[in-house]
């Protein structure tokens, strides 16, 4: 046997190796590529997870979006109504002490007149 066909022997050897090799590999990528059992499945599952996901945090956006707003609402229309009552404490205090309101004022002279 000549060297030239040893070297053509010791290739043939080697293809048929790495022809066994490649089919090992292309055996190991289906199962994991199988949409029921192997990563293939894990990642369409994710995808979907996912997608159900950014639903929900768009939800959960909007929503607490509509909940600010309101709430910028309430603490609009509590400031007004504070400053309504300190103005009415003001003119209390500047009214004196001894002053009476106007409502019942009012009030007491209604009773007058219904009583005569």
């Amino acid at each position: 046997m000549s060297v030239s066909e040893l070297m053509q022997f010791a290739l043939v050897i080697a293809s048929l190796g790495l022809a066994g090799f490649c089919g090992l590999l292309a055996r190991r990528l289906r199962r994991l590529n199988n949409l029921e059992t192997g990563l293939g499945g894990a990642i369409a599952v994710m995808a979907s997870e996912v997608d159900r996901l950014e639903k929900a945090i768009c939800a959960a956006r909007d929503e607490a979006s509509a909940a600010g707003e309101a709430l910028a609402v309430e603490v609009r229309r509590a400031r007004g109504e504070r400053a309504a009552w300190e103005l009415r404490q003001r003119i209390g205090d500047a009214a004196g002490p001894n002053a009476r309101p106007a409502r019942s004022r009012r009030l007491r002279k209604r009773m007058e007149s219904l009583d005569a």
